[in-house]
């Protein structure tokens, strides 16, 4: 069993390994259930959504040209250059 300390502002610090556990990576995002008698389930919130979920997300949203690959490149890299990101602009 792993025991925590809560900071004066209510706050708690994960350990390492309690992270790597659960399966939670910089930037994640932890669910915790309050269960009857005190208690408390504490898991990874992995989210509920899919892929499917995204399908359609920008029907429309534009005047209907498609662009090729090439042409989504060339938008991205003549953006790029006149953000002033010349790195960018050559990939």
């Amino acid at each position: 069993m792993t025991t925590l300390s809560v900071t004066a502002r209510g706050q708690v610090t994960f350990r390492k390994d309690v992270l790597k556990h659960l399966g939670i990576q910089p930037g994640g995002k932890i669910r915790l259930e309050l269960l009857p008698d005190g208690r408390a389930e504490l898991k990874a919130d992995t989210g509920s959504g899919s892929w499917q979920d995204l399908s359609g997300i920008l029907k429309n949203k534009t005047d209907g040209t498609r662009l090729s690959i090439e042409d989504m490149k060339a938008a991205i890299s003549e953006a790029a250059a006149e953000a002033g990101m010349k790195g960018l602009s050559r990939r």
